[in-house]
This record gives C-alpha cells, structure tokens and sequence, in this order.
C-alpha cells in the first residue's frame, strides 16, 4: 500500500466517522422530540457502514494479486430505528393519547453516549494513523539529504 492509499482509507473512514457523530448529535437533541414533519416521535438514525474496495482499475488488480486487498470504509446508508417508540405516562401533554399515554422517541440516552465515545476513539485513532503515514513520509524525503 502506498502514502496516498493510507491516506484515502484513513480518511474515508474520518468522513464516516464524522457521519455517525452527527446522527448521534441529532439522536441526543432530538431524544424528547415526540412531532417530526413525518408524523409521530423521532425515530433513532444510525449509520451502516461497509468496506469497499480503495480503487478501481490496474493498481488494484495488482494489489489483490499480491495479497493487499486494500478497503476503506463507506456510509452504504442510514437507517431508522423500527422499534416502537417508548410510551410514558404524561395526560397534560398535548401530544397524549386518549389513555394519557405519550408516544416518546426510541432514543437511549446512555446508548447514544456510549456510542458518541466510540465514535471519537475511532476518529481520534484515524487521525493518528494519517499523522503516521504523514511522519513516515517526511522520513522518507530526509533519507536523500
């Protein structure tokens, strides 16, 4: 694998990243949304990521062929939550049902934290990997001095 492949996977994966820490941002402030233009509560977002091959043409048929089937990660799509939206108990909120009962976004707030911390582990440990390869280039060019 060569500096710009390291490069393009590494920040292929930063853009992705970067994608599910706003779908968690959106998650968290809209955790008490129970009206959307679509109708009824918030539904939790998420990301599915999938590893795509780096590069089409020549330099990757040379490196599938030498056992360097190089992938970066992509969003293939974002999805909604299907499960039913937590009910609560609240009659004096407008938005209850004739029972009182309140249809509340799926949205666990210790959840998407959890998540949130992972998200900015793996962006954190991607940006160390560019600053890597970037160092090991700047080595390189001193050698010839």
């Amino acid at each position: 694998m060569d500096f710009f492949s390291s490069m393009n996977v590494s920040s292929s994966a930063l853009s992705a990243e970067r994608t599910r820490m706003n779908l968690i941002s959106s998650n968290l402030a809209n955790a008490n949304a129970t009206r959307t233009p679509e109708g009824g509560p918030y539904k939790r977002k998420d990301a599915v990521f999938a590893a795509t091959p780096l590069e089409n043409g020549f330099n990757r048929v040379l490196d599938r062929a030498a056992g360097r089937d190089v992938r970066q990660v992509e969003v293939m799509r974002i999805v909604e939550d299907q499960n039913p939206p937590r009910l609560q108990y609240d009659p004096g909120h407008p938005d209850a049902n004739p029972q009182g009962y309140v249809a509340m976004p799926n949205v666990n707030v210790v959840e998407e934290m959890a998540d949130m911390i992972n998200a900015t582990r793996s962006y954190e440990a991607n940006v160390t990997a560019v600053q890597a390869a970037k160092s090991m280039a700047l080595k390189t060019l001193e050698i010839g001095k």
